[in-house]
């Protein structure tokens, strides 16, 4: 006998799905079953959130919704960050939960919350399956919808009898491939004419660069053009950092070093921007004009309204305009003049010795150990700003980071993901204290589960960005600290191996024996974040004052 929850499982199946992430409850049973007896493994995870977070990375690595499933109530509401996490993200993913029976309800009330409504505005499309011979046709239109640009996170809710619905055994419907039209062709000869007429250009490669689509054109076009480039924090990796254009990235939304190429520029070439990110520079009077190249057309902000704009599949698009353009630029790397000076500054300290480490020799070391196809998952925190500044990339999608949601907690279960998915490679997680803590409990998980995975906590005991911005506002010191296990006996517990770093010396050896020794392994260091003061506030200061009295004031915003 064939019912509903066969349907979904088989469903899933023909879509590519190969595991699911979740926690099942009494409502999934029958789904549960249908997996059991599939192809599909089922990836118990400790929390609702992390299997979210994991089933997100998946679609951010692959272009493939990842899976998560949960039960009603408490555990469908526990999506609700992951949600979020992969809608601002443009992350493809499909969550499936239960639902007490629609038809002969005998438990009245009781754990049923109306997740339909508090999924429609964190997903692209939420729906309750209320019959089971409509579960083929729902469950590929979920897929087609959560991967139409913009991507991002689809909700389907079936209810415990429709799962358990004996039914006719519906083929499923089979999947296409689906192209995206190229940029039109008036819009690229304007995009041409607007280049073409510019001297100081500059490319800014977005987060939507990023998607595993979007990455083939454009190191051609790059190369093609010779124009200088920065990326956003989500678009770092999209053209090798190693590259000689490569200017920065705007960790920060003004004032940074890499904004004296942005105030410079009098056009800038947006590529991919997508505004759910932290601003990389703020657009105003007087400013460079701005070309937007995107799937999809620029949403108009108060801080981004560009001048143009080529909408159609990135990389084709960006052949046709870099056909307009190859060997018509004798002044493409007008700004390279900036460049050295600009990364310097960047790299100033990044070897200093003094013990606790400093954010700038935390980045340097770990760029040591990690290969070029190495994958680094940042948590949130205060080290983000560093890495996204000072972490050079050469491999797309290599620095997995949140700058769109920007939430705690998404880091580990991000690299378990990418350790999944890519298990010859070396995969590092790099969390807060306190971002740690919040899903700590999937060590348990990546160890039952094989990842090889090393996990590097920075040890402040404190929110530290937040009590940054409490500084620089000169309010007291209050609120924001905490105590912290014994990480190392903690890792231990769970069956993973750790160490604890006692000098800035052995922060490689010790990494890299964590490589080494394969499996989960849990590396404690403790971070000096008093270079958060003196370098974004009192050095960046007064580079700034000196600008300005130089007359080259920043034109995006007020600092």
């Amino acid at each position: 006998m064939t019912k509903g929850a066969d349907l979904l499982v088989r469903a899933l199946a023909n879509e590519g799905v190969d595991r699911i992430f979740g926690v099942p409850g009494e409502e999934n049973l029958d789904v549960l079953e249908s997996l059991r007896r599939s192809g599909i493994a089922l990836v118990l995870t400790r929390h609702e959130q992390a299997a979210g977070f994991m089933a997100a990375t998946h679609g951010r690595l692959t272009g493939r919704p990842g899976v998560a499933i949960a039960t009603l109530g408490p555990g469908a509401l526990n999506f609700s960050t992951a949600a979020a996490y992969a809608h601002l993200g443009a992350m493809p993913m499909i969550m499936i939960t239960g639902q007490k029976p629609i038809m002969t309800p005998k438990q009245a009330r009781f754990q049923i919350v109306d997740v339909i409504a508090s999924m429609k505005p964190l997903t692209k499309m939420t729906r309750q399956i209320v019959s089971a011979a409509s579960i083929p046709t729902l469950v590929r239109d979920a897929f087609r919808v959560a991967m139409e640009e913009r991507p991002g996170p689809v909700h389907l809710e079936l209810p415990e009898d429709i799962a358990g619905e004996a039914c006719e055994d519906i083929p499923p419907i089979p999947p296409h491939p689906v192209e995206i039209p190229v940029a039109h062709r008036d819009a690229l000869d304007r995009a041409a004419a607007m280049i073409l007429k510019a001297k100081r250009r500059l490319i800014m490669l977005g987060a939507a660069a990023s998607r595993p689509r979007s990455t083939a054109g454009l190191n051609g076009f790059v190369r093609r053009t010779g124009i200088p480039f920065f990326t956003t924090q989500m678009g770092k990796g999209t053209v090798a950092g190693g590259s000689n254009l490569y200017m920065g990235t705007a960790a920060l939304s003004e004032r940074d070093y890499v904004h004296d190429a942005i105030d410079h520029a009098d056009l800038i070439i947006a590529i991919g921007h997508d505004t759910v990110e932290k601003p990389p520079f703020l657009m105003g009077p007087g400013g460079p004009a701005v070309i937007h190249v995107g799937y999809q057309p620029a949403n108009v902000e108060q801080v981004y309204f560009p001048h143009a704009e080529v909408v159609g599949d990135l990389g084709p698009s960006l052949e046709l305009l870099a056909d307009r353009l190859e060997g018509r630029l004798p002044d493409a790397g007008a700004l390279l003049s900036l460049r050295e000076e600009i990364l310097g500054r960047i790299a100033d300290r990044a070897t200093e010795d003094r013990w606790p480490p400093t954010p700038q020799r935390l980045v340097h070391d770990v760029r040591q150990v990690m290969p070029e196809d190495g994958i680094l998952a940042l948590d949130n925190g205060m080290y983000k700003i560093w890495f996204a500044r000072n972490y050079r990339t050469y491999v797309a999608n290599t620095v997995l980071l949140d700058n769109a949601l920007a939430t705690m907690g998404a880091g580990l279960p991000s690299a378990m993901m990418a350790a999944m998915l890519h298990p010859g490679r070396r995969v590092m997680a790099v969390c807060g204290d306190g971002g740690f803590m919040m899903n700590s409990q999937e060590l348990e998980t990546a160890v039952r589960i094989g990842c090889n995975l090393v996990v590097l906590i920075l040890e402040d005991k404190a929110y530290g960005m937040i009590r940054w911005k409490q500084a620089v506002e000169k309010m007291e010191d209050f609120g924001l600290t905490f105590g912290n296990p014994d990480f190392v006996r903690y890792a231990e517990s769970y069956g993973a191996r750790g160490s604890r770093v006692t000098s800035t010396a052995a922060l490689i050896p010790t990494l890299d024996a964590a490589f080494q020794g394969g499996g989960v392994h849990v590396v404690v260091c403790p971070i000096d974040y008093g270079e958060n003061i003196r370098v974004l506030n009192e050095e960046l200061g007064a580079h700034n004052a000196a600008r300005q009295q130089r007359g080259q004031v920043s034109r995006g915003g007020v600092p």
